[in-house]
């Protein structure tokens, strides 16, 4: 007799090579279009919602399949003709197919279904968006090969770790673009061998740079295997007389085989430690290893808009957990009576204490610490703030950190998502620890062309608590 249990494995509908014709319905969180057979999805690079395609399967999986475009036999109105096809296969803007508008609607259709998905009743109001939705990107992180025995840069396409060489990032500043194109020269003019995965020989691994969007200080990072960069001060030399911009070579090491692209270590080569940029009227320190957001553009929007919906008031004590250098805590100082900003990177506490003091700041007081275990901490000494900003990582919040909120009782919980799954997951539990949603979420594209989304949720505490 068979167990009730028992799974029943059941063979995909397609395979490998076979060609299909197909609406497609959807966009994953990849950018992907999404088409099904049988109800066995199958996920295309350059495909919109409503557009009819021919797809040939390139791989089947047990659950998904992955396929591309032979024919498109009815195209979206929303797609964008002639658009930048190497930002497409390679990730780096898989949106970048799809109109602006239509990009803006799916991100508010995005949040609107998760929080579907776990049942919170919620309005998402439009996206806010960008006046030009690209070239906004002021730090990159660039990888580098040797093809050909020439030094490249580039990225990655899709799923691989192969090199496609690439000039323009698109989404990146044009002028960081640049910094990376003539550091890349310099190395080849040099002959800097790039780092090889296969056989651990080679030097360089990868190349950053990041620009003030407002001071237009240039930082340049060269990322080695080795615990020397060859011909370090040629090498500034050479970029400090073509980059009228630059303030700083760096050199990291980070010779650990790690999906982390920056290690701990930095000399400083030529110029300054740091670089300065501006974000709501204050000055920002920023170091090679720093978190500043990468689009300040929108971050001045976003960091406005939270201030606003949290209804600040002078005589307010104020908690920012995940502060970072502290964009936000010393972006609201001046409007509340004291704040407290803990985040557990040791370099961001550092930086966020150096730029409270450039900025004379007195009110902030910053602690080194994992925020949830310093929100318990603060909730069992009594700390009783009047507003509390989170802005957690991608995996979102801990059931720590929400019942030392809870603890707190704060009269506004404001938080800011990058990542709408957790989000919709997070307020499940918000909710359920005697909170309500104020207002509509409000989606804001900190990443255009690609699927991220940025959104601000105001948390109040529940008028029957």
């Amino acid at each position: 007799m068979a167990k009730a249990n028992r799974v029943y494995k059941t063979k995909a509908p397609v395979v490998k090579n076979q060609e299909i014709e197909a609406t497609v319905i959807d966009i994953t969180y990849q950018g992907m279009g999404v088409v099904k057979v049988d109800n066995f999805p199958i996920f295309v690079v350059d495909a919109i919602p409503g557009e009819i395609v021919r797809v040939s399967v390139t791989k089947v999986l047990k659950s998904y399949a992955f396929g591309r475009v032979t024919r498109r036999i009815q195209e979206s109105e929303n797609r964008v003709q002639n658009a930048n096809k190497i930002a497409i296969t390679t990730g780096i803007a898989p949106l970048a197919n799809l109109k602006y508008e239509a990009q803006l609607a799916f991100k508010q259709h995005q949040i609107e279904e998760l929080f579907k998905k776990v049942n919170v009743d919620v309005d998402v109001a439009p996206t806010i968006g960008m006046e030009n939705p690209t070239g906004y990107r002021n730090k990159a992180q660039v990888p580098v090969q040797m093809i050909n025995g020439k030094l490249e840069t580039g990225f990655y396409r899709r799923g691989s770790h192969r090199l496609v060489p690439i000039e323009d990032f698109y989404i990146q500043d044009p002028k960081v673009d640049e910094a990376v194109r003539i550091t890349r020269d310099i190395l080849r003019e040099l002959g800097v061998s790039a780092y090889e995965e296969e056989t651990k020989k080679g030097v360089i691994r990868h190349i950053m740079a990041r620009r003030g969007y407002y001071s237009h200080e240039l930082m340049v990072v060269i990322i080695t295997n080795t615990k020397k960069l060859p011909n370090s001060d040629l090498i500034a030399e050479k970029l400090s007389a073509k980059l009228p911009e630059l303030k700083s070579v760096i050199h990291n090491i980070n010779n650990h085989d790690t999906n982390v692209i920056m290690g701990q270590w930095n000399e400083t080569i030529w110029g300054e430690d740091d670089i300065h940029d501006q974000l709501m009227g204050k000055d920002f320190v920023i170091g090679p290893n720093s978190f500043y957001q990468v689009n300040p553009q929108t971050t001045s929007t976003l960091y406005a808009l939270a201030a606003e919906k949290a209804n600040l008031k002078p005589t307010d004590v104020v908690v920012d957990a995940y502060s970072g250098i502290g964009t936000i805590t010393l972006s609201v100082a001046d409007k509340v009576k004291k704040i407290y900003g803990v985040d557990v990177v040791e370099g961001a506490i550092e930086d966020a204490e150096k730029n409270a003091k450039n900025n004379q700041i007195t009110n902030a007081e910053f602690v080194l610490a994992d925020a949830p275990e310093q929100m318990a901490k603060w909730a069992d000494e009594g700390l009783k703030p009047n507003v509390v900003f989170v802005d957690p990582p991608r995996k979102g919040l801990t059931q720590e950190l929400i019942d030392a909120v809870k603890a707190m009782n704060p009269e506004k919980f404001v938080y800011i998502s990058c990542n709408p799954a957790t989000l919709a997951r997070d307020a499940v539990q918000i909710l359920a620890a005697g909170f309500e949603i104020e207002g509509a979420v409000q989606p804001l594209d900190q990443f255009p062309q690609t699927t991220h989304v940025e959104s601000i949720t105001v948390f109040k505490k529940a008028e029957n608590q």
